[in-house]
């Protein structure tokens, strides 16, 4: 049986024929399946690494940035001046930004990239990445945390306030995509929500910073048994 069907016709049969940023680079829908498995593995493997190699420079670079110190005088019990070392940064604010940038960075730049490559459509990867990734961190990354803990040992959290406002921001922003996606304008996300929802990050760092610093009352820390506690923080 003769196929009368263009070339053209023929690839568009095949959903792979000419979509990706790297691959495929040729229409190699003719290959054989085998060769076709491994370039197409072996691509992914090379991107994969490349992603590992990036993110982990990019995080050793913030940890070092966000670990600085600085030398302050301060009197003793007996009014004389000593040094101690305190951080640059604040704890609250490094973790909600820079740590938090560090760790969704591959993400973060998987939906920009495929996003400004489809016409500023959503795409099949990069939302629901995201997405996917922080629901991760919601559920699996603090079930590890809690069961990793060694048995005699406690963990407490540092500040409760700082706590609750973040575990409160990200339940919200789900509850947030809820709205504007289904709610407000289906399928669509307009320039105003996209501005709201962009703010929302600026405020959050505020509202937590200014917790820790105790400006809207006393915030509630743990006073800690060094010899069987540890506090800790929160994570993003």
């Amino acid at each position: 049986m003769t196929d009368n069907r263009t070339v053209d016709e023929i690839i568009s049969d095949f959903k792979c024929h000419d979509k990706g940023l790297i691959l495929p680079l040729v229409n190699e829908y003719t290959w054989p399946l085998g060769a076709r498995i491994f370039l197409y593995f072996f691509g992914l493997f090379w991107s994969f690494l490349g992603v590992s190699i990036i993110a982990d420079r990019f995080m050793g670079a913030i940890e070092m940035i966000t670990s600085k110190t600085t030398k302050i005088r301060i009197p003793d019990e007996n009014g004389e001046k000593k040094e101690i070392d305190v951080p640059v940064w604040n704890n609250t604010v490094a973790n909600l930004t820079l740590m938090a940038l560090g760790s969704s960075a591959p993400e973060i730049l998987l939906a920009c990239i495929e996003i400004c490559g489809n016409n500023f459509e959503a795409g099949d990867l990069g939302p629901g990445t995201i997405v996917g990734s922080g629901a991760f961190n919601l559920l699996c990354i603090i079930a590890v945390c809690v069961v990793s803990i060694p048995e005699g040992e406690v963990r407490r959290i540092a500040s409760v306030k700082v706590f609750a406002i973040t575990a409160f921001s990200s339940i919200f922003a789900y509850v947030w995509l809820i709205i504007i996606l289904k709610a407000s304008s289906p399928n669509v996300v307009e320039l105003w929500e996209a501005i709201i929802t962009f703010l929302f990050f600026p405020m959050l760092v505020l509202i937590a910073y200014s917790v820790d610093k105790q400006c809207f009352g006393r915030c509630s820390r743990t006073q800690p048994d060094m010899t069987t506690e540890k506090t800790i923080g929160f994570s993003e």
